[in-house]
């Protein structure tokens, strides 16, 4: 019986596509109708409201300063009591309140809010606009987490003091550490803090599913209350991600809506176990499950150095969302920090800046070596392709590139690729050599490689050297690994000879003796 090579292995689920591509897009098409109706609407609606939250503003800042006046935000800082936890959570909820009712907002709220003795802790997904604030205003003012810019921010900075939030600076080196510390701190006070309210996704999306979750408001292992929000609104003018609408012109279609309707509901709250106390990305995607159960959308591991990698895409001309990865999973899968998958996305671009929505065919593909379609070139190439649709992706070359290509560049290799090259071992390929083994390689008696060759040659000393011929390979894996298929093609034809041979001498095939070719392809 004929060897056969087998072209396809099983691969990891968790290296599957998302169920969710792109949480990060908002594309709302707003029919004829609805442009004229918001006109309309807009004409009346819009200065009414400003007029009514503009004098919303005026009551509440001077109740802000007052309450705030003379309390420390660092240093020994203390909850709030007496009268002024009386003006934080009453007044300033009420005319926070008033605001977003002003706004046009009809919040349903579901479930019952525990105690801070309860869950320290309430976790908010999805988050997916700057209206989401209403939830702080539902929730009575619990502390949250802030930029210490923000409290410098004119009259809503004073509001942000109310909330004695935790702070986190970007200049300060050990800012992470210590945010994490106050938040560990409070939440094991015993119910003197009010509650901490986190979004831990950490960025806006589209609600289509649930995206990682940050560990910061895990790690104290305290009870959680999950807080899920909806907006069940016929036309969607509040989702504001990285791609659609401005915050301008959600603000304007938000406010020349009759009303916005928006559901708050309080979960059970979950209680770490002692496995998750010791791992809180386990107590994360605990909390994160119970969600997207009740919510009835699917999880992603995409994160905010996603949407990092999505204004990167579109600095180097590629669609920003080619720069999607699901990063968590391919970081910690593949062992990448966020600057080499960044790195990786800038080789990408090479091949795929003249390629028509960021994915590369085959053609682009041995474009960029600068070799012809081969067997062997194919076969690379459906190494990368994992979905098998005829394009490569950033997602694809990320994983080809790092489990495939990378692995076949060991010294061992190279050295054995270099000797094949250099026919009358003299320690240097010269143009000739190269050409011959490639011709041969490839199965093209035309081929001309002197591109790549002067490419290889760095010191255009018209011959290349074992560490030009190493340095070339390192910073291009994509040949390692072509070479590697290429000595497998070679010896499943040696193998399919010596079978052809075995079967006409003995004219009845053996199975005990078969002998089966596999692709060097990793189980993935």
């Amino acid at each position: 019986m004929t060897p056969r090579r087998v072209f396809a292995l099983p691969r990891q689920q968790s290296l599957f596509l998302p169920a969710v591509l792109n949480p990060f897009v908002q594309e709302v098409k707003l029919a004829k109708a609805d442009i004229i109706k918001c006109v309309f609407r807009g004409i009346f609606l819009v200065p009414i409201r400003a007029i009514f939250l503009t004098l919303v503003l005026m009551v509440t800042w001077p109740v802000a300063v007052i309450t705030t006046f003379m309390h420390p935000l660092k240093g020994a800082v203390a909850p709030m009591t007496g009268w002024r936890r009386f003006m934080c959570r009453r007044v300033m909820a009420f005319l926070g309140r008033s605001y977003y009712f002003f706004m046009g907002f009809r919040v349903v709220v579901k479930g019952q809010q525990v105690s801070s003795a309860e869950a320290p802790i309430l976790a908010v997904a999805p988050h997916s606009t700057f209206f989401d604030g209403i939830v702080c205003i539902v929730a009575g003012l619990p502390s949250t987490v802030s930029r210490t810019e923000n409290l410098a921010t004119p009259i809503f900075g004073r509001f942000v003091r109310c909330l004695q939030p935790v702070l986190v600076s970007r200049q300060d080196p050990d800012s992470r550490k210590n945010t994490i510390m106050e938040i560990d701190s409070r939440a094991k006070s015993g119910g003197r803090w009010p509650q901490i309210l986190v979004f831990p996704e950490g960025t806006c999306t589209n609600r289509s599913c649930l995206i990682t979750f940050k560990q910061g408001a895990f790690i104290p292992g305290v009870p959680v209350q999950p807080v899920v929000m909806r907006y069940p609104n016929r036309l969607d003018t509040v989702t504001w991600t990285w791609q659609g609408f401005s915050s301008r012109t959600l603000l304007l279609l938000t406010l020349s809506q009759l009303y916005t309707n928006v559901e708050i509901e309080f979960l059970p709250p979950v209680t770490p176990t002692e496995e998750e106390k010791k791992r809180p990305v386990l107590f994360a995607r605990t909390v994160r499950n119970v969600m997207a159960q009740a919510l009835g959308v699917p999880v992603t591991d995409h994160t905010y150095e996603d949407c990092r990698l999505m204004i990167s895409a579109g600095e180097l001309t590629l669609p920003m969302e080619a720069g999607l990865v699901e990063f968590t999973k391919i970081s910690q899968k593949l062992d990448l920090k966020w600057d080499n998958v960044k790195k990786e996305l800038e080789g990408f671009a090479a091949v795929a800046c003249s390629c028509k929505g960021g994915r590369i065919t085959i053609q682009e593909f041995a474009s960029f070596l600068k070799l012809p379609i081969s067997p062997a070139l194919q076969e690379l190439f459906a190494l990368f392709d994992r979905d098998g649709d005829g394009t490569i992706d950033f997602r694809e070359y990320v994983i080809g590139v790092t489990i495939l290509c990378r692995p076949a560049n060991t010294e061992e290799v190279l050295r054995t690729a270099f000797q094949l090259f250099d026919t009358d071992e003299d320690q240097r390929i010269t143009h000739e050599e190269f050409s011959s083994m490639l011709r041969s390689a490839l199965g093209v008696c035309d081929l001309n490689v002197s591109k790549l060759f002067k490419e290889i040659d760095t010191d255009s000393s018209e011959f290349i050297t074992f560490s030009e011929f190493q340095a070339f390979a390192l910073n291009h894996p994509e040949y390692a690994k072509l070479f590697t298929t290429y000595l497998e093609l070679q010896r499943y034809q040696a193998l399919q000879g010596v079978e052809s041979e075995f079967s006409s001498t003995n004219h009845v095939p053996s199975e005990d003796n078969q002998e089966e070719s596999i692709s060097d392809k990793k189980d993935d």
